[in-house]
């Protein structure tokens, strides 16, 4: 892959977080990057006046800068941005960062300097990886501070990451005889103005919303089989006269996760007109979740390939001063994905409810000695205050907007605070797929000796490698910890 050139996938930015030597810069990136450094000098050195190359920032828009000062504005504005606050992202968001920000740089319309966009490079290769607290971004002019913390590093300020612990980034340089950076004209500018951290929030989130997609999926058929229910309204005629992709693809996935099942075989000729929505209605809803997810990675990897700083220098004679850093074409991408990740939660917590009522051959609470042993009530508490605590997290962050910057940013997206919403909604349907799977296991033990598909006989067997049936009470919190550790490690069998 390379930087600047190839059209990256939000796979590809993963891959290049496992492995940063797959993206390298060839003779054609690095000849974009030069020719767009020397547009700059070129602007610098003429009587022209641009914003942000030899001008102040924002508001400060009308004070010229001489030539001499151009590098002092450069580190004053990385130093006077970086005060972003809260805990540090995961070291893995940082890496995204550097990667979609070295990536976009390369397409040679920001004017920074090769030397600088090869010490990210380096730095990526090395593991030497910036530190970026959470907060105090509102996603326009970009993602000001969140960036500004991951260039400190290039001036030998700030902290990184080794490994898993955090230094200071002047020990760290020091031991790799590396020297600090001095930035040119628009460098600090061009490093700072853009969207990663929100992008950066929208990858990772992607890769897992992918996999909880498919074990969501997994997850109701596997209910189903407990709950005994009917695999009719899976039927590809169904879906063939109202063809959306997402519950098209789902309904053909219930089938094969169903296929030869004596559970169902069981209920061909039961009283038993139709399931409750959350089992019937498993490919409209997970189906429009599915869409929402195909909605947020066509924008991501539009906002990963586009250049999202500003000014955009076109050539010594052009520049445009304009508004792509604006954060609002991710952010309203990720609140739609944040309510269709808490949607997979909803639906399989009332799944949840359901395989507790005592019907249909299932005890109560799913326990044998219900009164003694209050068996599996409690865990649908911590799903259901989950799925609130997700609802409450839905409020879509880019309807909201704050004047900032004197006025001169007026109207921004918060799309940093979308991103964040994104994922801890995600890391909550985590445990609320846990506490159904932990169900749906404990259902199948009183259907047995009817099987299950293969695929589901096959999660049913790594999860009990972890989590025993239930016969009296014990301490099950930690069997759903057990099973949340399965999902993060994605030791299901979800696709086929």
């Amino acid at each position: 892959m390379i930087y600047g050139i190839d059209t990256f996938s939000f796979h590809d930015v993963l891959e290049i977080c496992k492995n940063p030597n797959k993206a390298q810069l060839n003779s054609a990136a690095k000849e974009q990057i030069i020719k767009s450094q020397n547009n700059v000098k070129q602007i610098v050195e003429s009587d022209k006046t641009v914003y942000g190359i030899n001008t102040g920032f924002g508001p400060l828009c009308d004070v010229k800068i001489s030539e001499e000062e151009t590098a002092q504005l450069q580190y004053n504005l990385i130093i006077s941005h970086a005060v972003g606050v809260g805990k540090p992202i995961d070291k893995e968001f940082s890496k995204i960062m550097m990667i979609a920000k070295v990536h976009a740089l390369s397409k040679g319309f920001s004017g920074v300097s090769l030397e600088v966009i090869e010490r990210f490079i380096l730095m990526l290769e090395k593991d030497i990886i910036p530190v970026v607290p959470e907060q105090g971004s509102v996603g326009a002019s970009g993602d000001l501070a969140p960036l500004s913390h991951l260039v400190l590093p290039l001036l030998g300020l700030g902290q990184v990451w080794v490994g898993n612990e955090i230094f200071e980034t002047a020990e760290i340089l020091e031991k790799n005889n590396l020297e600090p950076l001095v930035l040119g004209p628009k460098e600090g500018l061009g490093l700072i103005n853009g969207t990663q951290f929100i992008l950066a929030h929208a990858i990772k989130g992607l890769e897992k919303f992918e996999y909880l997609l498919d074990l969501a999926d997994m997850t109701a058929a596997m209910s189903l089989e407990a709950y005994r229910g009917s695999a009719s309204p899976f039927k590809k005629e169904l879906h063939d006269i109202r063809p959306f992709e997402g519950s098209k693809k789902v309904a053909a996935r219930m089938l094969k996760f169903l296929k030869n099942s004596d559970n169902l075989k069981a209920h061909e000729y039961c009283d038993r007109v139709q399931d409750p929505y959350s089992m019937r209605c498993v490919p409209q809803v997970h189906g429009a979740s599915r869409n929402a997810f195909e909605h947020l990675k066509l924008m991501a990897e539009t906002e990963l390939n586009s250049v999202t700083d500003n000014p955009i220098v076109l050539s010594a004679e052009e520049s445009i001063s304009g508004g792509n850093f604006h954060g609002q074409l991710m952010a309203m991408p990720l609140d739609y994905a944040t309510l269709a990740v808490a949607e997979l939660g909803n639906i399989s917590d009332r799944r949840s409810y359901l395989l507790l009522e005592g019907k249909y051959g299932l005890p109560r609470l799913l326990t044998e000695s219900s009164g003694l042993n209050s068996g599996f009530m409690i865990p649908q508490y911590t799903s259901a205050a989950l799925v609130t605590e997700n609802k409450t997290l839905c409020f879509p962050a880019s309807a909201d907007s704050i004047p900032t910057s004197l006025g001169q940013e007026d109207h921004v997206s918060m799309g940093s605070i979308s991103g964040r919403k994104f994922n801890q909604v995600l890391g909550n349907l985590v445990n609320i797929l846990a506490v159904e799977l932990m169900f749906a296991a404990q259902g199948l033990e009183f259907r047995r000796p009817a099987k299950c598909s293969k695929i589901i006989e096959e999660n049913f067997t790594i999860l009990r490698s972890k989590v025993d049936k239930l016969e009296d009470d014990r301490l099950i919190g930690k069997d759903m910890l057990a099973i949340a550790e399965l999902i993060n490690e994605r030791k299901f069998v979800v696709n086929f």
